[in-house]
């Protein structure tokens, strides 16, 4: 590790979570330069939901760069950009009844808020966006002015304008009374406050702590969106692409947002691709070539994220993703019974779980106990008090039921040293 420390930025993170040099991976597990194997229950922050170096989009990819295939291309039409977007709109639009256009801009998720947050406020002639407690939606400025981390607001260096923050409905939100709340002040023409150009929200906050909201506050928030003649965004970018079981974290609510924003795992193989699903009547308000960006046109990813698609024409997939996410559910469950006195909680959605141990200095201690014992995971949530776990979908039986075991030998351990 002498050469990173010496040459690469202070700005590094998860090197210094998994202080190892890895050089090889296949599925859910990582191997380093010692030929140490660990598995994976972070899965690169969500991108790698179908797997380290997944065969199918292997061969696929191979295949591409054996025939010359376009990999970089900006925005201009490509066979495999095409592939994409048919395969997408066939398998994820079209069985949803749901009329959106697909813009890509950029190969990022906090690309896709920046240009979501653009449209709003061009749609609706307002400036002021409302965005909520917990929330995590990128580091650049305008998707930052909407990030609720203090510790990443501060790095900014200039005010972080045009956005306002109200509680998310958990945990230790206050459900719908902040939402009534807010509709009495958006509708009182004496409060002051300015109506808002959207409203941006992760269904599912997956930096926040793994903290989701109900049908009921979400359908409320989009009502309010409606009344007061905002944009409805949804951030669907870690949740998302399969994460909770449902192609959407949001699905089967009965919803209809103004902008979906998604990254991530749509990418399939851990190249970078970004999206937008934007309603048509907003996206007539774009002028060509008025948003742009280097890698809208990313061939490889275009590749990738087809095979990607394969995984949903039919509900196999997502079946084993809700039944293995019950199932480890209830083993965190039964592990923060275990500690009821500590605090703990479990909860998430398919296959993001997550253990809140209530102290930041605890969850540290857990996943570095998890690293030196063969284990990756991450800590969020307020103070980075949330263990979570984020395994590739694709995970084997095996390594899904080590790693538990691994994160629970870590769990106790910590605990025992606390109490000795």
């Amino acid at each position: 590790m002498e050469l990173f420390e010496r040459w690469e930025s202070e700005i590094r993170g998860y090197s210094r979570a998994y202080p190892t040099v890895f050089t090889k991976a296949s599925n859910a597990r990582q191997f380093d330069e010692q030929g140490r194997s660990y598995i994976d229950f972070f899965a690169g922050a969500g991108v790698l939901n179908f797997g380290h170096n997944n065969p199918r989009m292997k061969e696929a990819l191979i295949r591409f760069i054996e025939a010359d295939g376009v990999a970089h291309s900006l925005d201009m039409a490509t066979d495999v950009k095409r592939e994409f977007i048919r395969a997408f709109v066939d398998t994820i639009i079209k069985p949803r009844n749901w009329d959106y256009r697909l813009q890509f801009m950029g190969p990022t998720g906090t690309n896709a808020v920046e240009a979501a947050l653009k449209l709003a406020r061009r749609v609706t002639g307002r400036s002021h966006v409302i965005a909520f407690s917990q929330g995590f939606h990128g580091m650049t400025l305008g998707s930052l002015a909407c990030t609720a981390n203090q510790y990443f607001r501060n790095a900014a260096g200039v005010p972080l304008n045009h956005v306002s923050h109200v509680p998310f409905e958990t945990p230790n939100g206050c459900g719908m009374g902040c939402l009534n709340t807010l509709r009495e002040t958006l509708e009182n023409s004496s409060s002051g406050v300015d109506a808002p150009a959207a409203f941006i929200v992760e269904p599912l906050q997956a930096e926040g702590g793994v903290n989701i909201a109900s049908r009921e506050w979400l359908l409320q928030l989009q009502q309010l969106a409606r009344d007061t003649g905002a944009l409805l965004i949804f951030d669907d970018i870690q949740a998302g692409c399969g994460r909770t079981g449902q192609y959407f974290s949001f699905d089967g609510m009965g919803l209809d947002p103004d902008i979906i924003c998604l990254a991530k795992g749509i990418g399939g193989y851990g190249t970078p691709l970004a999206m937008n699903l934007v309603k048509p009547e907003h996206d007539a308000h774009w002028q060509p070539g008025e948003h742009t960006g280097t890698f809208r046109g990313q061939g490889f990813s275009f590749v990738a994220g087809r095979e990607a698609l394969r995984y949903f024409e039919d509900d196999a997939l997502m079946r084993q993703t809700r039944e293995r996410g019950e199932s480890v559910h209830a083993r965190l469950k039964a592990l923060a019974e275990t500690y009821t006195a500590a605090g703990f909680e479990a909860r998430g959605k398919g296959m993001m779980q997550a253990l809140d141990v209530v102290e930041g200095t605890r969850a540290k201690a857990i996943a570095r106990e998890c690293f030196e014992r063969g284990l990756l995971v991450g800590p969020c949530g307020v103070g980075g008090r949330v263990v979570k776990l984020i395994p590739p979908l694709t995970i084997p039986d095996d390594d899904l039921e080590q790693g538990l075991r691994l994160l629970e030998d870590a769990v106790h351990h910590v605990m025992e040293a606390e109490d000795a």
